[in-house]
């Protein structure tokens, strides 16, 4: 059974359900009883034409459904005539599907929430994990947009900026996350910039690419984390940086400043940098600001005291830290390097193994604790 091939077709099955009627949350519904039968029926009798047969499968669900509850009886009524499996298109809809999501009638919260859930693939905890908030409450959040939607016709996109929004909280968990959802959000992301006249999306590519150039140096042969000063320079993606640094220029000129436009710059810095050493921290401390500027984001007031740290010093950017919400992640893993470049190890001992007890993933998880157990080896000694 070829999984992947099923998570492909799941967009482009959905969005020929709701263009045929159904509500969001019902075509949902018939889409994932269709995949369960064909894990069921494909290993012996695989299809021809995989798409058609989803969207015959999944439409004859929704038609089950649709006829047991009398409330939707007027609808039955429309779509009695079942239509056929005809030939499907080879039309990638994955990114229509996101504009859908993205409805006028959702607050923009909501839409990527939705979509990041429904169409991005990604579980309830690690979109509550992306918006800082507990579980429970983005599982609410979901289940309220699903309401809001039920029964409505999607026939009003939303707009680019919440679609920009869930493209780039898909591309970050696949970066740094469970699952593997980089390389999609990249994809999509490059047929937006090519559909769409944007400075900000032409930002979001540029920041992807930066990103993505590095993945091969982020892991070691064993799975552990390698932080960004570690990695082996020279298996970075030299063109994927080349492209990035091309299309943030070409959008920076337009002096249309934009916090995606913002990122790409401060990952173009630490892509410039031969070395860690070389790394132009006052430069990225001027565009932390800008950003801070754009977004009042607690995660970018956090990553600008790192940036502090390493531009003024480890007592400046603890100072800096001092101002952000300590209850954040990764709060602790960045007080923990700076107080151990400040030259006190046992508090750094202390907070790398309170990080470690936060850390969103076994990778992190991990590195922090070899942290801890290093400055508590070396205090012994």
């Amino acid at each position: 059974m070829d999984e992947a091939l099923l998570r492909r077709l799941t967009p482009g099955v959905l969005t020929v359900l709701v263009r045929r009627g159904a509500d969001f949350a019902a075509a949902e519904d018939a889409v994932q009883d269709a995949l369960v039968e064909a894990v069921r029926v494909w290993p012996a009798d695989p299809p021809r034409d995989a798409k058609g047969w989803l969207v015959t499968v999944a439409w004859r669900k929704f038609l089950d459904a649709a006829r047991s509850d009398t409330a939707r009886r007027r609808r039955e009524d429309r779509v009695e005539e079942e239509p056929g499996p005809g030939p499907s298109s080879a039309v990638d809809d994955t990114l229509q599907l996101y504009f859908l999501c993205a409805h006028p009638s959702l607050t923009p919260s909501s839409a990527v929430a939705l979509t990041l859930r429904a169409v991005g693939g990604l579980t309830t905890r690690q979109i509550a994990q992306a918006y800082l908030v507990p579980e429970a409450t983005m599982a609410q959040r979901i289940s309220r947009a699903k309401r809001t939607v039920s029964g409505v016709r999607f026939d009003q996109p939303g707009d680019v900026a919440t679609v920009l929004r869930v493209l780039y909280l898909v591309f970050n968990e696949g970066y740094s996350g469970d699952v593997d959802l980089a390389a999609e959000a990249i994809r999509l992301t490059r047929q937006l910039a090519a559909a769409v006249d944007h400075p900000e999306v032409a930002g979001l590519l540029a920041l992807m690419l930066l990103h993505h150039a590095r993945r091969a140096s982020r892991t070691a042969p064993d799975g552990s984390l390698v932080p960004l000063a570690e990695q082996d320079r020279t298996r970075w993606d030299t063109a994927a940086i080349a492209e990035g640094v091309r299309i943030l220029q070409s959008t920076l000129a337009r002096d249309r400043l934009g916090e995606f436009q913002a990122q790409a710059a401060i990952a173009a810095l630490h892509a410039d940098a031969p070395t860690a050493e070389e790394t132009d921290w006052v430069q990225i401390v001027e565009w932390y600001d800008e950003l801070a500027g754009l977004t009042d984001s607690p995660v970018v007031r956090l990553n600008r005291a790192v940036a502090v740290g390493e531009a003024d010093g480890p007592r400046a950017g603890l100072a800096a830290l001092a101002a952000v919400e300590d209850t954040l992640p990764r709060h602790a893993a960045a007080a923990a390097y700076l107080h151990e470049r400040a030259g006190d190890p046992a508090t750094a001992a202390r907070l790398y193994a309170e990080a470690a007890r936060k850390a969103p993933n076994l990778a992190e998880r991990d590195y922090l604790t070899r942290q801890a157990a290093r400055l508590n080896s070396r205090s012994r000694h």
